[in-house]
């Protein structure tokens, strides 16, 4: 019990010296100890990170769950769950729930009716929707949700613990700095004190013994005190040494784990192309489920509403036949696949890769941020970290540009470098 009580006093006054500091400090009463430029850098782009990932993780949960009531429904949900260590069960999304709607409304009509049959054929695509939508909520929330969420729930906090433990030992470092300048200040002053003699009045007269002793009892007094700040100097010497090493050991620290969070930023690029990729394949199973809807509503009305969606067939831009079939599966949580690229063929039926020259100007070094496997001969395969050669020609897809290593020449993706001055 005397040891915690002798622990919580010396934890409370090292507390108070900090707070003193900080305060004084903020005063512009003590001197503070900046951290390097380099450092700073790293932490202003630390916070930078956190702040825009926090915002583009919430805005996607209310993207992917717009309804707040329903959303905090399922994260209550989704925490029980969690603490039972059971699998979250799938919800039934709100198009699931329309189409049963409308095939339950048909049972009562008569599905043998116009408005019975219609509604049956209509709730059974709004089934389908929602299935789309379901997985690609899934989808993104394993592929782009969750590696935020694991940033901003343990990367950044392990950051935030490491960037408190350098400020406390900056805030001893200043008042070990503090300490010192006052010892060697008072050690100056016992210094050039002036000799006791000299400091007696001229008309104080004692006896030869009584002036001995005095002159002797003085200067042990000096020598004394000379000798009590030279040791309290000693300390707050050894005091700086021990945290000065401490600071330094700590700002190594931090200084490792925020040049992490350019590992970070490849990890969510790779994330971001997950979860667009899942997006549009989404749009494209819910434009083909529309357009199949609208196709089966016309041949089953067409006596009926004969115009009814004549409108929105000879507007639409992209037909049924000429969906992009390649991309309607979703994507897993693997590495990232090729760009899309829908020009790619048509590039590699125009465009010879080996007969294609590097301009006299324009050429410009590449870093490869991670690996890449080429599609075909036209495509030059990455490893992350390689420096290449990198230029454009005319007519190309601005998606894509020339590489070269070696003598290997072929088509890179620009979303796998990193273009260098």
């Amino acid at each position: 019990m005397d040891f915690n009580v002798k622990k919580l006093a010396s934890d409370a006054g090292v507390f108070f010296t900090r707070a003193v500091q900080y305060t004084e400090e903020k005063l512009g009463q003590a001197e503070k100890t900046e951290l390097d430029a380099h450092l700073e850098n790293l932490i202003a782009r630390a916070d930078c990170t956190k702040n825009w990932t926090e915002k583009i993780f919430r805005q996607t949960e209310v993207l992917l769950q717009p309804n707040p009531i329903d959303q905090t429904g399922a994260r209550i949900e989704e925490f029980f769950y969690e603490k039972l260590d059971r699998k979250i069960p799938s919800r039934t999304t709100n198009a699931e729930l329309l189409g049963q709607y409308m095939q339950d409304a048909a049972k009562e009509f008569g599905p043998g009716t116009p408005y019975g049959s219609t509604l049956i054929t209509v709730g059974e695509f709004q089934k389908r929707l929602g299935g789309a939508e379901r997985d690609f909520l899934h989808t993104s929330a394993i592929n782009f949700l969750t590696p935020l969420r694991n940033f901003l729930e343990g990367d950044w906090k392990t950051i935030s613990k490491e960037r408190r433990l350098l400020e406390n030992r900056r805030l001893d470092l200043d008042v070990c700095k503090a300490r010192l300048k006052k010892a060697k200040s008072a050690e100056a002053k016992a210094a050039a004190a002036p000799d006791f003699q000299e400091t007696r009045p001229r008309n104080y007269v004692l006896s030869a013994s009584a002036s001995a002793w005095d002159s002797e009892v003085g200067d042990s007094y000096l020598s004394d005190r000379e000798k009590l700040w030279s040791e309290e100097v000693d300390k707050a010497e050894h005091e700086l040494r021990v945290a000065q090493t401490e600071f330094d050991r700590q700002a190594e620290v931090t200084r490792l784990l925020l040049e992490g969070i350019s590992s970070t930023h490849v990890n969510h690029l790779r994330c971001l192309h997950e979860f667009v990729e899942a997006q549009a394949a989404y749009y494209v199973q819910c434009h083909k489920h529309m357009q199949d809807l609208q196709k089966e509503l016309s041949s089953a009305n067409g006596d009926t509403f004969p115009n009814a969606f004549a409108v929105n067939a000879s507007t639409s831009g992209v037909s049924t036949g000429s969906s992009p079939h390649s991309i309607a599966t979703l994507p897993g949580p693997s590495s990232p696949s090729h760009p899309p690229n829908p020009s790619n063929a048509l590039e590699s039926s125009t465009l010879k890769i080996e007969e294609v020259k590097p301009p006299a100007t324009g050429t410009r070094k590449a870093k490869v941020l991670y690996d890449y496997d080429a599609a075909d001969s036209s495509e030059l395969s990455l490893l992350s970290d390689e420096l290449i050669t990198v230029y454009t020609v005319p007519g190309m897809d601005p998606d894509w540009l020339i590489g070269e290593r070696g003598n290997q020449k072929g088509k890179v993706p620009v979303t796998y470098l990193e273009l260098l001055s």
